[in-house]
């Protein structure tokens, strides 16, 4: 945190707080913000900061001092039976040891059994009932007051109107909407399914939550018995209640960090949102015992992934040139934490955009990953800027070799039309050496400076041509260094015929596309015959070759592609008929294959020994795949969802997300959803993980 006095922090503490006021009012009352929950947790934490820091400002209105969420005023209100309280925060594995080194201690050094369920990110409702009778069904509110939903809440067919026994209980849950459910919600308006849940429950009318196919999730159950939190999870849903099914207990926190690091990817897989783990200390006499503060109980933490969403400051911004000569604007932010990693540069995508985001040199912004890969600006926050913020001005010249730069019509990206611009050949080498190209793991983006510089490397064959002398004069580099890059260097001469053409770095050719051109390519190559041997397991398993009855596997060189692509109209015919490649693609392959350097390129690959290994798509020989529809759902043990589609593509079949009555198989793991249901009803064949077993 940046130092300020006193009175800086006053202002601050004044824009944070209304900052926050406002989403939560945008969250939780309209249903639609453009900014993430994730975003807000970094305010917030900012704002907790100071008011550690000037205990002295802190008001009685700050978002810290409350509970909850403020009500819509369109439904009535009732007071909770027992007060509701938010979970303490945890964003790192340091404070869960602390979280619990504080439990310890209040508890004189005593053992923990702890309990961990996901965290479903739905809107939070407690119900009651009476001999077993559903009569009222309330929001959390403030923690004190909630909304009356029960005419909503009634409408969700998993939550029963009457419970298996007649009790008198207060249970307490998460309303949330899966992710088939909100697919077909896509069109009205809402910006996650927490949103679209919380928006639905809070209809007047209730057939539209009926027809909105919502579901729930409870955890808390308030009764006459003390009962520990795993037995409480037993009874709710012998009581007819729906509980996630994923909860667990840990006789350690060692066992607790394991399942928060298990479900870090594979949540992403369920048919629901989570964004974290809840940890309860399971005992219930312990829970009394440790009781609670104004806001939250001491013996129950939410562990919340690394957000999709956050917020930094712009400390600059600079241009890149790209390998087609693309100039990007890119942000340098204060360095912060997003989705694992320490992010310090964003990109700012083109002049355009910084000036209809009205994006500053000092200001405030949201940042995400793009596809959880690239770090972007989403968003300024202009409600947050103190004055010394200022604009930033588009360079009319390459930063790398001074040529001016061009704006081509129709596009929004400058470009360096100098083709002998160092600043490109450098990020095509970055490119072709990646992990999605020739994937020469031990040869970075400083190594390859380092060779650029010395004059070692002009063009990509030259790497293949590195000696052993080249490689040991660069910085830090000694006998096993250099023998471990020349052997990653010769390894990767045999490469699957997608990542080759990926590699290349062809303007509007990426990786899906250039997986998508292989196919139609092979059928008109001729291939030759190498000796099996010559090529390692780890390349084969990386595109599904199969080992051949002579002993051999398939190629071809970079200078057989020519053969093809040099046959001018008739590679518009056959590649025009491929699905995804458009005339763009193929006017840009017919441009970089015409090119001169590029041929001179594919002929110094082929003399430095570079292979182009065909990839097989299909199992000719499985016609329980070859052209069947399959569904996938649920979670499963062994593979992810994505692994899944890509090993019935591999046999001959074909994905798709919806079950309709053209589907064949519908593939189900754990947790399958409505999806498991329809199938049933239209008669699909059902294949569960045991009998996916006998058939990949």
């Amino acid at each position: 945190m940046l130092k300020m006095s006193k009175e800086e922090a006053k202002k601050r503490l004044q824009k944070l707080r209304k900052f926050i006021n406002d989403w939560n009012y945008q969250y939780f009352i309209e249903n639609n913000t453009k900014i993430s929950e994730g975003a807000r947790d970094k305010i917030k934490r900012e704002l907790e900061d100071l008011e550690v820091l000037y205990p002295d400002l802190i008001t009685p209105d700050s978002p810290t001092q409350r509970i909850g969420a403020p009500l819509s005023g369109r439904l009535p209100k009732l007071q909770h039976k027992t007060r509701k309280q938010s979970l303490q925060d945890l964003f790192s594995v340091e404070e869960l040891e602390e979280w619990h080194d504080r439990a310890q201690r209040m508890l004189l050094k005593a053992d923990f059994q702890f309990l961990t369920e996901l965290k479903i990110d739905g809107l939070n409702v407690t119900l009651w009932y009476e001999k077993g009778i559903l009569i009222r069904a309330l929001t959390r509110g403030d923690g004190v007051i909630g909304e009356d939903v029960t005419h909503s809440v009634r409408s969700i067919s998993c939550i029963p109107l009457r419970l298996t026994e007649d009790i008198t209980a207060e249970i307490s849950g998460e309303v949330y909407l899966g992710f088939e459910a909100f697919e077909k919600m896509k069109d009205e308006g809402f910006a996650n399914p927490r949103n679209a849940a919380a928006g639905s429950v809070r209809q007047l009318d209730p057939s539209i939550p009926a027809s909105r196919e919502l579901s729930a999730f409870f955890y808390t159950l308030e009764t006459d018995e003390d009962l520990d939190q795993d037995e409480s999870l037993k009874r709710l849903k012998k009581l007819g209640l729906p509980t996630e099914p994923h909860w667990k207990l840990h006789d350690d926190l060692k066992g607790v960090e394991h399942t928060i690091e298990h479900w870090k990817e594979k949540r992403k897989s369920l048919p629901y949102q989570t964004d974290g783990v809840v940890i309860k200390i399971n005992d219930k006499l312990q829970q009394q015992r440790l009781g609670s503060t104004a806001r939250a109980p001491r013996w129950a933490a939410a562990f919340k992934y690394p957000a999709e969403q956050t917020t930094s400051t712009v400390e600059d911004i600079i241009v890149q040139v790209g390998r087609t000569g693309a100039v990007t604007p890119v942000a340098v932010l204060s360095p912060t934490l997003l989705a694992g990693s320490t992010i310090s540069r964003a990109t700012l995508h083109n002049e355009d955009e910084i000036k209809r985001k009205d994006i500053r040199v000092g200001d405030t912004v949201i940042i995400q990953k793009a596809g959880d890969v690239i770090p972007e600006v989403v968003q300024s926050l202009p409600e947050l800027r103190t004055g010394k913020e200022h604009t930033f001005s588009f360079p009319r010249k390459c930063p790398m070799c001074e040529t001016a730069l061009v704006r081509p019509e129709g596009e929004v990206i400058h470009r360096c039309p100098n083709d002998d611009c160092e600043g490109k050949t450098r990020v095509r080498l970055y490119h072709f050496v990646s992990k999605k190209g020739f994937d020469i793991d031990a040869l970075g983006g400083k190594i390859i400076d380092q060779l650029v510089d010395r004059g070692l490397i002009v063009s990509a064959a030259d790497i293949f041509k590195l000696t052993y002398e080249d490689i040991y004069s660069l910085e830090l580099f000694e006998k096993k260094r250099t023998e471990n890059l020349l052997s990653a260097i010769e390894k990767s001469k045999c490469i699957p015929f997608s990542r080759f053409l990926f590699a290349l770095g062809i303007r509007y050719l990426g990786e899906k596309s250039a997986l998508d051109l292989v196919p139609e390519l092979q059928r008109h190559l001729s291939f030759r015959k190498g000796k099996k041997d010559s090529v390692s397991s780890e390349q084969t398993a990386l595109f599904g070759e199969e080992e051949y009855e002579d002993g051999t596997h398939r190629y071809i060189t970079p200078d057989d592609l020519l053969e093809f692509v040099n046959k001018g109209d008739r590679v518009q015919e056959e590649l025009g008929s491929v699905e995804g490649i458009g005339p763009k693609v193929i006017e840009s392959l017919q441009q970089w294959f015409s090119h001169p350097d590029q041929k001179k390129l594919l002929h110094d690959l082929s003399k430095a020994g570079v292979r182009i290994l065909f990839q097989i798509f299909i199992n000719e020989h499985d016609p329980v795949f070859d052209g069947k529809l399959f569904v996938i759902t649920g979670t499963f043990s062994e593979h992810s969802r994505e692994e899944l589609k890509e090993m019935v593509l591999r046999k001959g079949g074909k994905v798709s997300s919806a079950v309709t009555p053209k589907t064949d198989v519908l593939l189900v793991g754990e947790s399958p959803g409505s999806k498991l249901k329809k199938a049933e009803e239209l008669g699909i064949m059902v294949w569960e993980e045991s009998e996916m077993k006998k058939r990949f």
